[in-house]
């Protein structure tokens, strides 16, 4: 058994279940920035509690940026295992200052070295589920590409759904996807539930294109690992500051080499935790009601092989806790 199969799956998820709560209460106050930083205090607070060992190889940026949960910052106790950490305190802040839905908290760890220290930059994206994995490819034009999944799907092109970041950057994909006959789905933010939500049956959504965050995309081929999904990438640096990160962080070649899943989260002992912010199509947002909360999250583990969806109930304020009802809230 290996120590992530030890950590109870619940230690995952009470960090973004921490997260996901402070956020929440900032839902729809037009204060991104405000709800990010009530996030990434209370998961530095909620790792601290879980006794977690390790780095942080995806976080909120350089350390003079980001006053925690910074790359490069280690966090629990001095001795034990160590893991490989990728958070994203808040995924979606554009989306919880406005009470959109589709905001998320996630995280994701590995054996060290098992995840891909990525910049904060921009990634060229390809992702699928399980029955296209393998098939596609990223040099391919949009209508091929598109017409694989539809094979493997057993459906016309017509019948997919394509989640597009709405961006300036994006129209002549946009052109592309449409001359095709596939459906759009254009989104403000959120390209790691949208990648997610492929690989899981019953969304309706089917492929994920464009360019998006690299963090993002690493914690999505974290996710993939687990669900069987495919993602496939290539690194689009802003400026020559960032082709230098690149550089530094031994990612060579970066704007040419197309990686794969196994590239971006190479490693064997992944887990990884998403809770919902707000509505969405994957996970429902938090809920509160007179004493306390309620979540919703995804916990998957490679090494187990279990994907699990946990509906929790978090008691905040037992002396004016209501009834806890069971069910859909």
């Amino acid at each position: 058994m290996t120590e992530i199969d030890r950590l109870p799956a619940e230690a995952l998820s009470r960090v973004t279940e921490a997260g996901a709560l402070a956020a929440a209460r900032a839902m729809g106050h037009g204060n991104g920035a405000d709800a990010d930083r009530r996030a990434v205090d209370a998961m530095r607070a909620t790792l601290d509690e879980v006794e977690l060992r390790g780095r942080i190889v995806i976080g909120e940026g350089e350390r003079d940026e980001a006053p925690m949960l910074y790359i490069g910052e280690t966090v629990g106790p001095k001795s034990g295992t160590s893991f490989d950490i990728a958070v994203d305190p808040l995924e979606g802040t554009n989306l919880v200052a406005s009470g959109q839905p589709n905001a998320v908290s996630t995280m994701a760890i590995s054996e060290t070295g098992g995840l891909l220290n990525a910049p904060d930059t921009y990634m060229e994206k390809l992702i699928v589920g399980p029955p296209a994995a393998g098939k596609v490819n990223l040099d391919y034009s949009v209508d091929k590409n598109l017409r694989i999944i539809a094979e493997a799907l057993r459906r016309r092109v017509s019948d997919l759904t394509v989640v597009v970041l709405d961006r300036p950057r994006h129209a002549s994909l946009i052109h592309d996807i449409r001359r095709s006959g596939a459906r759009i789905k254009l989104i403000g933010d959120g390209d790691l539930t949208a990648a997610v939500s492929v690989a899981v049956a019953g969304t309706a959504d089917h492929v994920v294109m464009g360019t998006g965050g690299a963090p993002e995309g690493v914690l999505a081929a974290a996710a993939l690992r687990c669900l069987g999904g495919e993602i496939q990438a290539r690194f689009r640096p802003r400026n020559d500051s960032d082709r230098s990160r690149l550089g530094a962080m031994g990612i060579s070649d970066a704007e040419n080499r197309v990686l794969d899943t196994n590239d971006l989260a190479s490693g064997s002992d992944i887990a990884v935790a998403i809770t919902g912010v707000t509505d969405g199509d994957l996970l429902r947002g938090v809920r509160f009601f007179g004493g306390g909360a309620r979540t919703h999250s995804l916990v998957m583990d490679l090494q187990s092989s279990t994907i699990r969806f946990v509906d929790s109930i978090q008691i905040i304020d037992r002396s004016h806790l209501g009834p806890v009802r069971l069910g859909p809230t």
